[in-house]
């Protein structure tokens, strides 16, 4: 499972996702989904947007978690 760590990437940086929007140039539809890990492919422009505008690292944003629940049900 991925995990989108946006939504502590912003309050760690003191921005909001309105903010984030208007800076990244990305509309606040897309910023909300990714907020709330609600992604189910991800987009490398928007990833580097994002990177970008909160000068992190990729690997700041997103994680891999080990869930084996999820993959035992399938």
């Amino acid at each position: 499972m991925i995990v989108i760590k946006l939504k502590e990437l912003l309050k760690d940086r003191g921005l909001s996702k309105t903010q984030l929007s208007n800076l990244a140039s990305m509309n606040l539809h897309q910023i909300n989904k990714y907020y709330n890990n609600d992604i189910k492919r991800l987009d490398i422009d928007t990833l580097a947007r994002i990177c970008y505008v909160l000068k992190c690292e990729l690997g700041e944003l997103i994680e891999y978690a080990n869930d084996e629940e999820i993959w035992r049900d399938k």
